[in-house]
C-alpha cells in the first residue's frame, strides 16, 4: 500500500511519504536510492548498515520519569535519561527526517495474541530499514490497515544522523532513547536495523509484565501431532534460531515471545538470523529463507554473479538475514502454541566444563535463569585471548526493563502450574575448553534436543557432578556416552575440576548481584563449589 500520507501531528512535514510499500516497491526505491544496495543470486535485498554492524548497548537511554521511574530496573542495562534531553533528541530526529527528499512509514503489529497486540509505527528514511521491519513486524492486511488508526509505540528513526555529544547524558554520536510514557523511541548515529527490532522488545519487556504476562528471549517451536510446545533460551551465538528450525516441528518463532495463561505466542512476525558460516548442508531452512523479500546485512558477494560468501568476515562477523515466517516451511501461522512443556536453557560454555544436558530442579532453574550464562571465545571480540564468562540475567540482560527478579517469579509460576520440564543444555565445548577441546557438533546437540522433545530424556539415568550439582543426562540416542559427561571427556579430569572451580566463582560474583532479590533455596541451587 502507497498513499498520501500525514504524519504532522508529530512534526514530520517531509511531502513525499511511503507508506506501507509492499517488498517489491521497497526493492526498486533502495537500488535507486541507496548506494551500494543489490540484489543477491537467490533474490534477497543485500545493504549495509554502515560503521555500526552491531548493537549499542552503551548507548541505550530511558526517560526516568515519575509514572515509570519505580518500575524500571536502572543500572549498568537502563541508564537514566531526562526528559528535556529526550525532547532535545526526538526534535533533532525529526529536524533530520524533515530533511530527507522521502520518507518511509511502516505500520505494523508487535505480538501474535490479539489481546496483547501493540500497533507499531515506523518513520525512517532508508527503504532497506523499511523492509526490515515489514519483515520483523506483523503484516496487517489492507482492511487492518485502513482501521489501523493511533499507534501504540512509534519508531523515529533518524540513525544517519549522529547525536550531539555535547549534549547533557550523550557519551558518544550514538543514542537509543526510550520513552515508556510517550511510547516512543528516537535513534541517533547508529543504522543497525536490529536497533528497532530490539526496541519493540525493550518496548513489550516492559508492557507485557503489567499485564502478567512473562515475556521472553527465546526460540519456539511446537510438535505437529500434539501441539505441545517447548522454548528455548539462549544469547547470541547459542544456537536458538538454528535448534529452533526443526523440520519435524512447527516453528512458532526464533527469538522473542511472550507466556500467558492461555499458551505461548510470538512477538514478532519474522526471524533474524545469523547468516555467518551459513550452508544449505547445515541449515537448509534458514538458508532457503533468504530470498526474494527478505534482507542480507553486511555480507560480502561476488561482483560477477552476486552469490553470496557466509564465510567471509571481513565486514563483520554479524552477518544477518531478516525474513518474514511465512518464509520458512514449517511456520505455524498464526504463531501461537499450548503451554510449553520443556523449557530449555542454551549456554555456549567455552571453558567445556557443563555438560551437554542436565535436567535441572525448580531451584536451579531460577539460578540458571536469573545467571543467563555463556561465553565469549578469543577472536570475537577485540582484547579476548581467553574464554570470557558472560552473565546476561535471564538470557535477554540489555531488553529488560524491570529488575530480572519480576520476569524470574513469572517463569517459576508458570513452570509450577503446568508441570513443565527445565534443561540446561551447552552447546560450546566438549573435552577442553577453548583452544583445547573441541565445539559440540551440530548434530549432538540436535539429538539432545530431540531426545528431550520426545521425553526419552526425563526418565534417562544421570549423575551429579560435584563442582555444580547438575544432573548430567549420561544417555541419549545419537551422542557418545563419553561426551555427555564432561569429566570423563576431559583427558585430565583433574584439570577439568579446577576449571570448573573457577568458573563456579564466576557464577558466584555474577549472582551477589541478585541475591537480595532471591529466596535463600534459589541462591543455594548455584554450583556446590567456588564460594
Amino acid at each position: 500500500m502507497n498513499q498520501t500520507f500525514d504524519l504532522s501531528d508529530c512534526g514530520i512535514t517531509v511531502r513525499e511519504i511511503h507508506r506501507n510499500l509492499n517488498p517489491p516497491s521497497l526493492y526498486e526505491h533502495a537500488i535507486r536510492y541507496e548506494p551500494g544496495t543489490t540484489i543477491s543470486d537467490t533474490g534477497c535485498l543485500i545493504a549495509y548498515s554502515g560503521e555500526k554492524t552491531g548493537r549499542s548497548p552503551d548507548d541505550k537511554r530511558i526517560v526516568r520519569h515519575p509514572d515509570s521511574e519505580k518500575d524500571v530496573w536502572w543500572g549498568p542495562v537502563n541508564f537514566p535519561l531526562d526528559e528535556l534531553t529526550f525532547a532535545i533528541n526526538r526534535e533533532r530526529a525529526i529536524d533530520y527526517l524533515n530533511t530527507r527528499p522521502r520518507l518511509y512509514c511502516v505500520d505494523a503489529f508487535a505480538g501474535w495474541d490479539p489481546a496483547v497486540r501493540q500497533k507499531v509505527r515506523v518513520i525512517c528514511a532508508r527503504p532497506y530499514h523499511a523492509l526490515f521491519m515489514e519483515n520483523m513486524l506483523i503484516r496487517p492486511t489492507d482492511e487492518e490497515l485502513q482501521e489501523f488508526g493511533d499507534p501504540d509505540f512509534v519508531i523515529f528513526n533518524a540513525g544517519a544522523f549522529p547525536a550531539n555529544r555535547y549534549t547533557t547524558g550523550m557519551t558518544s554520536r550514538t543514542s537509543v532513547d526510550l520513552s515508556l510514557e510517550r511510547q516512543e523511541v528516537v535513534l541517533l548515529g547508529t543504522e543497525y536495523a536490529g536497533e528497532m527490532k530490539k526496541a519493540v522488545f525493550t518496548w513489550m519487556n516492559y508492557l507485557l509484565p503489567r499485564q502478567g504476562i512473562l515475556s521472553m528471549h527465546c526460540s519456539a517451536t511446537c510438535d505437529q501431532q500434539s501441539g505441545q510446545s517447548s522454548v528455548l533460551f539462549g544469547l547470541s551465538g547459542t544456537g536458538k534460531t538454528t535448534l529452533s528450525a526443526d523440520p519435524h516441528r512447527y516453528l512458532i518463532g526464533d527469538d522473542e515471545h511472550g507466556w500467558s495463561d492461555d499458551g505461548i505466542f510470538n512477538i514478532e512476525g519474522g526471524c533474524y538470523a545469523k547468516a555467518v558460516y551459513l550452508t544449505r548442508e547445515s541449515e537448509p531452512e534458514i538458508f532457503d529463507a533468504l530470498r526474494f523479500g527478505a534482507v542480507l546485512e553486511n555480507v560480502v558477494y561476488d561482483q560477477a554473479h552476486h552469490h553470496v560468501d557466509f564465510s567471509d568476515t571481513s565486514i563483520t562477523q554479524n552477518t544477518r538475514g531478516a525474513y518474514p515466517m511465512q518464509h520458512m516451511r514449517n511456520a505455524k501461522i498464526p504463531c501461537v502454541a499450548g503451554h510449553p512443556t520443556d523449557v530449555i536453557f542454551l549456554t555456549c560454555d567455552a571453558f567445556g566444563v557443563l555438560p551437554p544436558v542436565a535436567r535441572l530442579t525448580p531451584e536451579q532453574a531460577m539460578y540458571y535463569f536469573i545467571s543467563g550464562y555463556t561465553a565469549k571465545v578469543a577472536g570475537t571480540e577485540m582484547g579476548v585471548n581467553e574464554p570470557e564468562a558472560t552473565f546476561s540475567p535471564c538470557f535477554g540482560g540489555p531488553f529488560l526493563v524491570w529488575h530480572p527478579a519480576r520476569y524470574a517469579d513469572l517463569l517459576a509460576d508458570r513452570i509450577r502450574q503446568h508441570n513443565v520440564s527445565v534443561w540446561l543444555v551447552n552447546t560450546g565445548w566438549s573435552g577442553g575448553a577453548y583452544g583445547t577441546g573441541s565445539r559440540m557438533p551440530l548434530r549432538f546437540t540436535r539429538a539432545i534436543i530431540d531426545g528431550i522433545h520426545s521425553g526419552a530424556l526425563r526418565t534417562a539415568a544421570t549423575v551429579t557432578d560435584k563442582v555444580f550439582g547438575l544432573a548430567a543426562v549420561t544417555e541419549c540416542e545419537g551422542v557418545p556416552a563419553e561426551m555427555l559427561e564432561p569429566r570423563r571427556a576431559w583427558r585430565d579430569p583433574e584439570e577439568w575440576e579446577k576449571t570448573a572451580r573457577e568458573l563456579a566463582v564466576r557464577f558466584h560474583r555474577n549472582f551477589e548481584t541478585y541475591a537480595d532479590n532471591t529466596d535463600d533455596a534459589v541462591k543455594q541451587a548455584g554450583p556446590r563449589a567456588g564460594t
